[in-house]
């Protein structure tokens, strides 16, 4: 009866192990990113402030009036590894039209430079400083997210596709929302699929209001 018992202990562990790892691995990427508990949203269409962040130096000493593209990226995040090559797809499909950046996220900012460029193979510009501070001023909580900005108006903030691996072309939400403003046509309604994030938290604990 004994060895009936560890064995069931044992048999009982090992399930729950695997249960945690596909946890982990899985499951907790189908659900919804957690919101913040002090997250303000950025309404599109709004003009974004990006006051005393670097960025607005770098969209200010743009030769270019293009609209920009802000990839939200973390390189501990397995969702951002689900749509490399979607996203390669987009920056060498769309790059003459676009201005494509990469925010990234980590206390180590070469690490996160060296990973992306290793990950993706693009050659964009890579923001690494106040990562945070320009997602919450985007709206944006969660990797990986899309963010399309035109003329300092939010134009998109959302995800890439319904399918972690983007591989559903009907909703590739941020390609669609593209092609829209560069056809001069309204952002399509795309519904909660497209604006509830799913993916990993940003890894900082700071503030989530601008």
């Amino acid at each position: 009866m004994k060895n009936q018992l560890v064995v069931y202990l044992v048999v009982v562990l090992l399930f729950m192990s695997i249960f945690y790892v596909f946890w982990r691995q899985e499951w907790q990427y189908l659900l919804p990113t957690p919101v913040p508990k002090d997250y303000k949203a950025i309404a599109l269409n709004s003009t974004l402030d990006f006051r005393g962040l670097p960025i607005a130096r770098i969209l200010q000493a743009r030769k270019t009036a293009k609209p920009v593209f802000l990839h939200f990226f973390s390189p501990d995040c397995p969702c951002s590894a689900y749509n490399v090559a979607h996203f390669k797809h987009l920056v060498e499909t769309y790059r003459h039209q676009i201005d494509f950046y990469a925010v990234l996220f980590s206390d180590d900012e070469m690490y996160e430079a060296q990973k992306f460029r290793q990950t993706y193979s693009v050659d964009i510009p890579i923001i690494k400083e106040k990562g945070i501070d320009i997602a919450i001023s985007c709206g944006v909580y969660a990797t990986p997210q899309a963010v399309i900005i035109d003329k300092n108006m939010l134009f998109y903030r959302g995800n890439y596709n319904k399918s972690r691996y983007c591989t559903d072309k009907n909703t590739n939400f941020a390609e669609i929302a593209l092609q829209s403003l560069l056809a001069g046509k309204p952002l399509p309604n795309f519904g909660e699929l497209a604006t509830v994030a799913y993916g990993c938290e940003l890894p900082e604990n700071t503030p989530t209001a601008p």
